[in-house]
This record gives structure tokens, sequence and C-alpha cells, in this order.
């Protein structure tokens, strides 16, 4: 097998054709990293700029009362991870850019798409493109002919005749064209390394590793089905076509296709119907039993009892702080409810999803590739989770202050001092675990083994093929 194999590698290195379309390829992958490590920089320093300008404001607010403070708000920016210069998933059309401030949640706004002036089917040039759609089909224009040709020229005959297996030829052709694959994609992942290598950790270097296998194991179900698609015509022609059909129904019919109807099957509400519900929510209660109005009687007579007086001018503290707390609390339970739901939806629309990498591994690469580069949509929602959790804990901080810091009921000119502003920590994004997200792409990672294991069997019975030929 392995002289095989030599042979074969070595055909590859003579062929002036693929050594052109090799370093065009190098190319393009080098400038894709380059231009994603550009941005990369780019992101990160605006970030950085941005977040210490407002926390600066926020740490020098002036005339300003707790609730004007809490209107006030502040932002909070999506960080670009370090992995997304591999795969950006979804970060190019979520947005980055979220604020913060009482009463209302807010979507997160400013996504790199809306503010292209130009959008593609594909979008621009980047790692994930390269090797998502450019590689497979140069590994599928080498397979194509890798036995129709042997067949053509007689070739193969006199390799059987030499006592060479049908089954060692097959596995032979299949692996010279998958290590070529291999070397290109471990170029990637190794310049991309030695670029970031003071910053990768070990969460990172097995989200690297993942990604990598993820990706090995595509290539080999390509190469070996085109390999046996040469096996079972004695025309290249024909198995060129049969595998270009199968690879152009994978990466453009079938995800669409699955994607819809998924969206059918678990649908989502409109944009107005959810913020409708919403609004009756928090004004009618969960249950619709509870409105706003009762709600703030309830409020109002809890607190006279608790510190034991008949008016509300004769608290010792600030009411107006406490019902503005509770109305944002309640508000936080109407939030948790819709958002919950919503985030269930997502769930089964996402597993339903993986599943149908049962009949298109393509799909399975796509989710494991977002996954492990950490720019999914799971990824995107911890982040608007931490920035939610975030909200409450500052919006909690500023309306305890305008309750208990000094005040008193009615009294709206009563400010701060700028030391309480400078004690609320600033945002910081933690990102999620490799330990923590990996069980969601283990679905992913084990179909891609399947398809392996299927794409190993069409190839003996190619090999039987050959043998009756």
């Amino acid at each position: 097998m392995w002289i095989i194999i030599k042979n074969e590698l070595y055909s590859l290195y003579r062929n002036n054709a693929l050594l052109a379309i090799s370093i065009g390829f190098i190319l393009a992958l080098l400038l894709s990293i380059l231009l994603g490590m550009v941005q990369a920089q780019n992101h990160t320093k605006s970030y950085e700029q941005a977040k210490n300008k407002l926390r600066k404001q926020w740490e020098n607010i002036e005339g300003m009362n707790a609730h004007g403070a809490a209107h006030y708000g502040t932002y909070v920016f999506k960080p670009y991870d370090l992995l997304n210069s591999l795969d950006e998933g979804v970060n190019s059309v979520t947005g980055n850019v979220l604020k913060l401030e009482g009463h209302v949640q807010n979507e997160i706004v400013y996504s790199e798409a809306s503010q292209m002036q130009f959008i593609s089917k594909f979008g621009k040039l980047k790692s994930s493109l390269l090797l998502q759609y450019v590689l497979p089909l140069i590994l599928i224009f080498l397979a194509f002919h890798s036995i129709s040709s042997e067949k053509q020229s007689g070739r193969l005959k006199l390799l059987l005749l030499q006592e060479a297996k049908s089954l060692t030829i097959i596995w032979a052709k299949t692996l010279s064209v998958w290590l070529y694959g291999l070397a290109l994609l471990t170029f990637t992942v190794s310049i991309y390394s030695l670029i970031n290598l003071e910053n990768i950790s070990l969460d990172i270097g097995s989200r690297l590793l993942f990604f990598y296998l993820s990706y090995a194991l595509f290539y080999f179900i390509i190469s070996g089905l085109t390999v046996f698609f040469s096996a079972q015509y004695k025309n290249a022609t024909v198995a060129l076509t049969s595998m270009l059909g199968i690879w152009i129904v994978w990466t453009i019919f079938l995800p669409n296709i699955v994607m819809s109807s998924v969206e059918k099957w678990h649908d989502l509400p409109s944009r107005n119907e959810f913020q409708a519900d919403m609004k009756e929510d928090r004004s009618k209660g969960l249950d619709g039993h509870n409105p706003l109005d009762e709600r703030a009687k309830d409020l109002e007579a809890k607190t006279l009892e608790k510190y034991g007086v008949n008016d509300i001018a004769d608290l010792p503290i600030n009411f107006d702080g406490i019902r503005m707390q509770a109305d944002e609390e309640y508000g936080n339970q109407v939030w948790d409810k819709h958002f919950g739901n919503l985030n269930n939806i997502l769930a089964k629309q996402k597993q339903s999803y993986q599943l149908a990498g049962i009949f298109n591994p393509f799909i399975s690469l796509k989710n494991a590739s977002m996954g492990f580069a950490a720019s999914d949509n799971y990824h995107h929602q911890n982040f608007l989770k931490q920035a939610e959790n975030y909200r409450r804990r500052l919006i909690k901080a500023l309306n305890d202050e305008h309750a208990y810091g000094g005040s008193k009921t009615g009294d709206w000119s009563w400010e701060p001092e700028s030391d309480f502003y400078k004690s609320i920590p600033d945002y910081t994004y933690k990102p999620m675990s490799f330990s923590y997200s990996a069980p969601n792409y283990l679905i992913d990672i084990s179909l891609l083994f399947i398809w392996s294991v299927l794409t190993s069997l069409f190839m003996f019975f190619g090999a039987r093929k050959m043998e009756i030929i």
C-alpha cells in the first residue's frame, strides 16, 4: 500500500497544474488568515478604547440621580474571540453592541453585515470558506479519475496480476488524496497557531484539535466517496459528475431545505408578536390576573407594614427606588419566560438541524466548525445571557442606592457620590470553556465518524466491483 501511496504522492508532486493550484490556495489561505488577524486586532483595539471611554464616563457621572443613571445606562461589546478568524460563524450577522439600561432589555445591534456596502452569497474571503468549499472541490478533482484512469490505461489489471489487492489499491488512492487535504489543513492550523502562539491556552488548543479533527474526517469522506465512484464507473466523467452532484446537494440545496423545514417544524414568533406578548405580560401579569396597578398597591401596603408607618411620606427610605426595583424584577420574570421559550425553540431547531447530518455530513462539519471556533448561536446566546445578568445587577445596585442611599420618597434631586458609581464593577465577559460547550457538538463529531465508517464500507464494495471488472 505504501508503495502505491508513495507513487501517487510523487505523481501529485510532479503535477504542475496541481502545484499552481496549491500555491494559489496557500496564498489565499495566508491572505484570509492575515485579514482575519487584522480584523481581530482592529476589533479588539476599538473594543478596548470604547470600553475604557464608557467606563470613564460612568465613573464621572455628574448631575444625575441613580434612576437617571439607570436610564443613561452603559454599553457592552461582544469581544472578538481568538478563533473567530478561522470561522466567523454567526458573528458577522448577530451584532456586537448592546445597550444596558433600566426597564428595557435591548437588542444587540451594529452587525458587521449591516454595515457592509456589498454582501455576497458566500460573504468575504475567510478560512472557513476555503476549507469548507474550495478544498473539497480540489480533492474531488484529484480523486475522480484515480481508478478509472487506471482502468482505461490497463494498469489496473497489471496491478491485480501482480497480486496487489483491489482493496489495497482503493485505500492507497484515497489516502494519497486525503493526505494532500490534510497537508493544507495542517498548514492552515499551524500558521494560525504560530501567529497566536503566545495567546493559545489549553482551552483554545482543545478547540483547535477538534476543529482539525472535524475537517480531517470530512476530507476523508470526500476523498473516499470520490474514489468509490471512480472505481464504480469506467468513464471518469461520470464519476466526476456524480460526486459534483452530491457536493452541490450537500453544500447548497440540503442546508437551505433543512433549515427552512426546521424553522417550520419549530416556528419562532414574529418580532411584533413577541414584543406584544411581553408588553401584555408586563401590564396584565404573567397569568393575566395580576395587573400592574394591583401589584403596585400590594407592594406599597407591604412596605408600609414592614416599616410600621401609615403613609409613604413617613418612610425612612425612598419608596420610589423600591417600586422601580420591584417593577424591574417583575420585568425580569417576563423576560425569562418569553426568552426562555425562545431559547427552547432555538435549541430544538439546532438539534433538528444537527440530526440532518445523518443525511449530509457537510451540515455536521458546519456545526462543528462554528462550535469549536466559539462562533455559533450557542456561544452568542451565552454572551447575551451574561450581559443580561450584568444588567440586572447594575440596575438593582442603582435602584437600591436610590431607595436606601439617603434620599426620601419624592426626592429626585438627591445624587449619589461619585465613589458609588466607581464601586460598581465593569462588565467582563467570561468565555465559555471548551469542556462546558463540547457536549453540544458530540452529535456532529459522532455523525462525521459514522460517515467515515460508511465511506470505508463504500470503498470495500468499490474494491469488490474492481475485482469483477
